[in-house]
C-alpha cells in the first residue's frame, strides 16, 4: 500500500523508468568493478567553465547509448546492473541448492516461478479467476466496499489507499493514514494538462485500456465503451487529488481526524466492513492525507454505475500483476507503459525483471546473501568515519550561517545532533516465516507476498515505531534521509564505485559518496525536513524571521531550476525539485568543507593533470553521467522531485565560487551565476 513516507523521504533520487536505443544491456560480470573515477569519461574538448557536465561525462555519454531494454543508461545503471548480477547468481543457486533453509528456499522458489514463463502462459488468466469472479458478482457499494478491501490486501492500486504512518505530531505513534490513489496515469496532470503530447498520451492510455479488456475476452465495440467510461472514472479521481507539487508539503497532507469524522467524508462507503475485511487493527484516530479526495469518492459512489467500477476493478487488478500473466497482457502493457511513456525499445530479459522482484518481495532474505557477498563490517566503518566528518562540516556550516539566529542555530544543532546513522543493512533481518512461496504459482507468489506486506504495514498500527526498520533493501543503489526518523540511510548497495572506491583518492571520494551524505544530511534542513524537529515532529522550531530569510533563499533556487528548460520546451519545475535541488547545493558544499578540513591547508600535488579541487567536482560530475530518452525526461519533468542529472551538476557548480576558482572560470561564462548564485546551507 502507498505510503506518505515516499512523499516525504528525501531520496538521492528515483529509479522508475527504463528504456531506449540500439542494443540490449550487455551481460555484466559481477568480479568485475568499475572504478569511481573515469579519466576516459572526460570530454577534453569541453568547457568546463561553458557546460561542466559535458566536460565530465562527454566521452561517456558518446560511448555509452542506452540499451534498448532500458528508458536510461548511467553511472547508477551500472552499478545497479553488477548488484542485481550478483542477485543473479545468489537467486540461481538458491533455485537449485539441494540443502536450502526456509529463507533459502523461499528466494529460490519464487526466482524459478518467476522464470518460468511456459507454466504462467498455461495457466492463463486462471490463477486470478475467484478474484475476478467476485468482481463480476458485484451488485451495489456495499459489496463494492467489501471488493476495495480484498484488492487491497493484494496490493492492488484501486480507489484510495489505507496503510500505516508516524503520526506528523507524535513521532513514538503509528497510525492509520488514508491517501489518494487508485491512478492508472503517472500523476494527476496527466488527466488534465492541455497540450498535445498530454492530449496524445490520454488517447493513448485509453487504447491500452482497450486492449487489456479484449485480451481478457471483453469484444473490441464494448471494451472501447469500457475503457471510456473508466478512463471518466480515473480522470474524476484525478480532480480530487492533490498534484505531486503540493503533495511536498507536510501540513497538505496530514488532517488528523477521528474515525468517525474519517467515515463522514464518504458515507456511503461500507466503511465498518472494509475495516473488518482489511483486518486493520482497531483505532480511534488516523490522518487523512487529503479529505477532499474522500469527499470526491462520496460523490462518485453516487453517480457511478457500478458496472463502471467492475472494469476499473478488473483493469487495476490485470494490469497491476500484467508481468505474470501470459505474454500478450506482458507485452501490451510494456508497449504502453514501457515504449510509449518512456520510450523502451524493448523488454528487459526475463532473469533481470525476476531478480528486480524478488528483491522488492522477499527484499531482505535476499539482502542478506548480497551484504555477505558484497559488503561487510570493514564497509559499513569506513562509511560511518566519513559521515561523522560530514556531520562536523555541517554543523560547521550551521554555525558561520549568516542569516540564521542564535536561537533557530541551537535548534538547528540540536536536530543535527540527534541524527542517527543507519549504514548498509539492518541489524535485524526481516522475518518471512508467513509469506508462503510455492514452486510454480508466479502469480500467486507475487499476490502473497503483496498480501504479506500490506498486513505487515497493519499490524504496525497502535504499536511504537520501529526506529531500526529500512525503507530500501540491502542491494539498492539509493540513499534516503526520514525527517519522522530524523536519520539517514545507505544501503550497501550504493556503498561501491562509482559513490565509493576505496582505490580512489580523498578528493573524487568526497565529492561523489562524500556529497551524497552531505545531500542526505540536508534533506533535514531542505524545505520538508526543516518542519521536523530533532524527534522528527511536524513542529515549527523557527523563528519568523529565520523561516522568512530561508524562504527568500529557496526561491532564488526555485528560480533558478525552474529556468531549465528541456526540448519541446518543457521547463523543470522549481517547486518540485526544491528538496532534491536544496540537498544537492548544501550536500556538495559540506563535503567540500569536510575535505578542505582534511587537507588543513596542505597542497598535494597534481594526479592525472588535475589538482584535488578539480578532482572533487569530477568526481561529483561523474556520478551522474546518465543518457535519457526525451520521453524520460519529459516524464521526469512533471512528475519527479529530481531535476534531470544534467542540471543537477551544472545547476550546484554554477553556484560555487569554489568551482569557479579550481578551474579558473570567468564572470559571465555559463557556470559563474555570480550575484545571482543560490544558497541555503
Amino acid at each position: 500500500m502507498l505510503s506518505l513516507r515516499a512523499a516525504l523521504t528525501g531520496a538521492l533520487f528515483t529509479l522508475a523508468l527504463n528504456i531506449s536505443a540500439q542494443t540490449p544491456t550487455k551481460p555484466v560480470d559481477p568480479l568485475k568493478v568499475t572504478p569511481g573515477f573515469d579519466l576516459g569519461a572526460i570530454d577534453r574538448k569541453a568547457n568546463p567553465c561553458e557546460d561542466f557536465y559535458q566536460f565530465a561525462c562527454g566521452t561517456w555519454l558518446k560511448n555509452n547509448p542506452i540499451p534498448s531494454d532500458q528508458s536510461s543508461w548511467g553511472r547508477f545503471s551500472e552499478l545497479a546492473e553488477r548488484n542485481k548480477a550478483i542477485l543473479r547468481q545468489i537467486l540461481e543457486e538458491a533455485a537449485t541448492a539441494k540443502t536450502q533453509d526456509a529463507n533459502t528456499q523461499k528466494i529460490g522458489d519464487y526466482y524459478a516461478s518467476c522464470m518460468d514463463e511456459k507454466t504462467i502462459a498455461a495457466k492463463g488468466m486462471s490463477p486470478l479467476k475467484p478474484v475476478l469472479d467476485r468482481i463480476a458478482a458485484l451488485k451495489n457499494l456495499q459489496d463494492l466496499s467489501e471488493e476495495t478491501a480484498r484488492l487491497h490486501r493484494l496490493g492492488v492500486n484501486v480507489l484510495f489507499n489505507f496503510s500505516s504512518g508516524q503520526d506528523f505530531k507524535d513521532s513514538s505513534a503509528v497510525i492509520g493514514q488514508a491517501d489518494q490513489g487508485g491512478l492508472g496515469l503517472p500523476e494527476k496532470d496527466y488527466y488534465f494538462r492541455s497540450d498535445a503530447k498530454a492530449e496524445e498520451t490520454r488517447r493513448e492510455y485509453v487504447k491500452y485500456l482497450t486492449k487489456m479488456l479484449t485480451l481478457s475476452g471483453v469484444p473490441a465495440p464494448e471494451a472501447e465503451k469500457q475503457a471510456n467510461a473508466v478512463m471518466q472514472l480515473e480522470t474524476a479521481l484525478a480532480r480530487a487529488s492533490l498534484d505531486v507539487t503540493a503533495r511536498r508539503d507536510p501540513e497538505k497532507v496530514y488532517h488528523k481526524m477521528s474515525l468517525a469524522e474519517f467515515e463522514a467524508l464518504s458515507d456511503s462507503f461500507s466503511w465498518s466492513r472494509y475495516f473488518a475485511i482489511l483486518q486493520a487493527p482497531p483505532m480511534d484516530k488516523l490522518n487523512v492525507a487529503v479529505p477532499d479526495f474522500f469527499k470526491g469518492q462520496e460523490a462518485l459512489l453516487k453517480s457511478t454505475p457500478i458496472e463502471t467500477w467492475k472494469t476499473y476493478f478488473k483493469l487495476r487488478l490485470i494490469t497491476g500483476q500484467a508481468n505474470l500473466l501470459p505474454p500478450d497482457f506482458d507485452k501490451t502493457n510494456f508497449a504502453f507503459y514501457g515504449t510509449y511513456l518512456t520510450g523502451t525499445k524493448e523488454q528487459k530479459p526475463r532473469w533481470r525483471r525476476c531478480t528486480s522482484w524478488a528483491d522488492a518481495d522477499l527484499g531482505e532474505a535476499v539482502g542478506k546473501a548480497y551484504v555477505q557477498r558484497t559488503f561487510g563490517e570493514e564497509g559499513k566503518q569506513r562509511t560511518l568515519d566519513m559521515v561523522h566528518k560530514l556531520e562536523g562540516s555541517l554543523g560547521q556550516d550551521l554555525q558561520q550561517l549568516t542569516w540564521m539566529t542564535p536561537q533557530t542555530k541551537q535548534k538547528a544543532m540540536e536536530k543535527l545532533h540527534a541524527i542517527t546513522n543507519k549504514i548498509g543493512y539492518p541489524d535485524k533481518w526481516r522475518d518471512y516465516s508467513a509469506l508462503t512461496v510455492i514452486r510454480g504459482d508466479a502469480l500467486g507468489n507475487s499476490l502473497r507476498a503483496n498480501e504479506f506486506e500490506t498486513n505487515r504495514q497493519l499490524q504496525k498500527i497502535g504499536k511504537p515505531v520501529d526506529r531500526e526498520e529500512w525503507f530500501m533493501t540491502p542491494p539498492t543503489v539509493n540513499a534516503y534521509y526520514d525527517p519522522q526518523m530524523n536519520n539517514i540511510n545507505f544501503p550497501a548497495g550504493i556503498l561501491q564505485p562509482p559513490f565509493f572506491d576505496k582505490q580512489a583518492d580523498d578528493a573524487t571520494n568526497y565529492g561523489a559518496i562524500g556529497a551524497v551524505i552531505g545531500h542526505e544530511l540536508t534533506h533535514g534542513f531542505d524545505d520538508q525536513g526543516r518542519q521536523f524537529d530533532a524527534k522528527g515532529n511536524l513542529n515549527d522550531w523557527w523563528t519568523e524571521a529565520d523561516s522568512k530569510a530561508f524562504k527568500e533563499r529557496a526561491d532564488c533556487i526555485v528560480k533558478e531550476y525552474s529556468a531549465f528548460e528541456l526540448p519541446g520546451g518543457v521547463h523543470m519545475n522549481g517547486e518540485l525539485t526544491l528538496g532534491e535541488n536544496t540537498a544537492d547545493n548544501g550536500g556538495l558544499r559540506i563535503a567540500w568543507m569536510a575535505l578542505m578540513n582534511d587537507l588543513a591547508g596542505k597542497t598535494l600535488p597534481k594526479k592525472d593533470g588535475f589538482t584535488e579541487q578539480q578532482r572533487f567536482f569530477l568526481g561529483w560530475g561523474q556520478v551522474w553521467c546518465d543518457n535519457e530518452t526525451e520521453e524520460v525526461q519529459r516524464m521526469q519533468a512533471q512528475t519527479n522531485p529530481h531535476a534531470i542529472d544534467r542540471f543537477r551538476v551544472n545547476g550546484v557548480v554554477s553556484n560555487m565560487p569554489e568551482f569557479q576558482t579550481a578551474f579558473g572560470c570567468k564572470a559571465g561564462q555559463p557556470m559563474v551565476r555570480g550575484e545571482k548564485s543560490c544558497r541555503v546551507w
